[in-house]
C-alpha cells in the first residue's frame, strides 16, 4: 500500500480537491493507497474538512497538531503514522501534480527506494521570491555537497528510507536534505510546478527567512566555518593597513590616523558581532536539542480503525 502524506496549514479550500484529484489518479492506476492529511495547527476549518472526508472516504485519515509546529514536523508525523510499504509527500495545494505519483510508484516497483521530485520549472512566482529561493538552495547545496537547486519535498520513500529518517532524533530536521543524505537506490522524476488550486501561499518573506536559517544551521556547520573566513579577511586587511602605516611613518608622511582607526574598529567590531551571533545561533540549536522536546504534539486523529490510531 502507498501512503500519501499531505501536510495542511490553513488549506480548507484545497483539502477536498486534493483528496479527489489524488484519489482519482491512484484508483485509475489500480494502486492501493491511503491519504494521510496532517493538520499543522490550522486557524481555519481545515480539520473539520479532514474529519468530514474521513467519515465518507475510508482511504482518508487525519492527524491534528495541538498547534502549528511547521511543515517539517508535519511530514515526520505523517511518516511515523503511515501504514504503507512506501509513502509519498505531496503539497495540499496541488502544485505538485498528482499524476507524477504513479511514475514514482512504478519506479519504486522496479526497486528504487527514494524517488525525488525535481522541478523542471518553478511555475509562477515573484522575482524576489525566485531570487531568494535560488540563493538559499545554492548556499545549502554548496555547504552540503548535494545538489538541491531544483529539489522539493515531493518525493517517494520506501519503508527502509522512512524508518531511517524516523531513527534520527534531531529536533530540527530538514526533510528535503535528509531524505537525500540517507542514500539508498535513488531515481528522479521531473515535474512542472502547477498554479495553486485555490487560495494564497502561506509562506511570508519572514517565514521563508526563518525557514532558511533554521534548515541551513540544522544541516550544516558552514556558517561556523564562515567565521574563520572572516577572521582571515580581517587579518589580511590588518596586515595591509599595518604595512601602509609603517611605510608612511618611515617615509615621513604625516598620518592623520583618526579615520583609519575608526574604520578598522567598526570593521572588526562588526565581524566580531556577526561571529558571536552565528555562534549564539548554534548554541541555541544545541539547547533545543538538549531539551529533547517532541517535534510535534498530536491532539486529535480521525479515519482508520480506532485501535490503529497513533
Amino acid at each position: 500500500m502507498l501512503s500519501v502524506i499531505i501536510p495542511a496549514y490553513n488549506e480548507e479550500e484545497n483539502i477536498a480537491p486534493a483528496a479527489r484529484a489524488i484519489g482519482a489518479v491512484l484508483r485509475d492506476a489500480e494502486i492501493s493507497y491511503e491519504l494521510l492529511f496532517v493538520n499543522d495547527g490550522s486557524a481555519d476549518e481545515s480539520w473539520r474538512v479532514i474529519r468530514t472526508l474521513s467519515e465518507t472516504d475510508p482511504a482518508v485519515r487525519g492527524l491534528c497538531f495541538s498547534r502549528n509546529f511547521g511543515k517539517e514536523a508535519a511530514i515526520f508525523a505523517g511518516i511515523a503514522a503511515a501504514r504503507g510499504d512506501c509513502c509519498v509527500v505531496i503539497d495540499c495545494d496541488l502544485q505538485h501534480p498528482p499524476e507524477k505519483i504513479v511514475d514514482m510508484y512504478r519506479l519504486w516497483e522496479q526497486g528504487f527506494e527514494v524517488i525525488e521530485g525535481v522541478k523542471a520549472s518553478r511555475g509562477k512566482e515573484s522575482a524576489g521570491y525566485g531570487l531568494a529561493a535560488r540563493v538559499f538552495y545554492r548556499l545549502i547545496s554548496k555547504s552540503t555537497g548535494m545538489d538541491l537547486m531544483n529539489a522539493s519535498d515531493f518525493r517517494l520513500l520506501d519503508r527502509k528510507a522512512m524508518d531511517s529518517l524516523l531513527s534520527m532524533g534531531e529536533q530540527h530536521a530538514f526533510f528535503r536534505a535528509l531524505s537525500s543524505w540517507i542514500g539508498f537506490r535513488t531515481a528522479t522524476v521531473e515535474f512542472d510546478v502547477q498554479p495553486r488550486a485555490a487560495g494564497q501561499t502561506k509562506w511570508t518573506t519572514r517565514a521563508l527567512v526563518r525557514y532558511a536559517l533554521t534548515n541551513i544551521t540544522s544541516f550544516t556547520t558552514a556558517p561556523m566555518q564562515l567565521i574563520t573566513v572572516m577572521g582571515v579577511i580581517t587579518l589580511v586587511v590588518s596586515v595591509i593597513m599595518g604595512v601602509v602605516a609603517l611605510w608612511q611613518k618611515f617615509s615621513g608622511v604625516a598620518l592623520g590616523g583618526f579615520t583609519t582607526v575608526i574604520i578598522l574598529q567598526l570593521f572588526t567590531g562588526s565581524l566580531v558581532m556577526m561571529s558571536l551571533g552565528i555562534i549564539g545561533h548554534y548554541l541555541a540549536k544545541i539547547y533545543d536539542e538538549i531539551k529533547a522536546r517532541p517535534r510535534y504534539i498530536i491532539s486529535d486523529c480521525c479515519g482508520g480503525k480506532q485501535e490503529d490510531k497513533p
